[in-house]
């Protein structure tokens, strides 16, 4: 069983998304913006972030880019998942660390 953190400001989301994972048989902990994202992802040390970008406080794109240049959390994989699909999202997510 993977414990993965949910990163979303949109509660329906949220919990849509914990309910799919806990279904496959996974933990899942949860964080309401980036800022509180990167926290958790420093505090829990998942095996997988499943991240939204746009977001208050702290964006997506901008806590990926926090976690994944942090020395504790840099090994963690991270997806975004977010209905921004223009190519340039899509680069910009990869330069982040998604």
């Amino acid at each position: 069983m993977a414990r993965i953190l949910i990163v979303d400001d949109s509660p329906s989301q949220l919990l849509g998304i914990k309910r799919i994972v806990e279904k496959l048989g996974h933990e899942a902990i949860t964080a309401e913006d980036g800022a509180a994202g990167v926290e958790a992802a420093k505090r829990e040390l998942p095996d997988l972030i499943l991240m939204d970008v746009v977001m208050p406080n702290l964006n997506g794109f901008q806590a990926t880019r926090t976690i994944s240049k942090e020395d504790s959390t840099k090994h963690i994989p991270i997806i975004l998942v977010t209905t921004k699909d223009q190519d340039t999202d899509k680069v910009w997510g990869l330069r982040q660390g998604a």
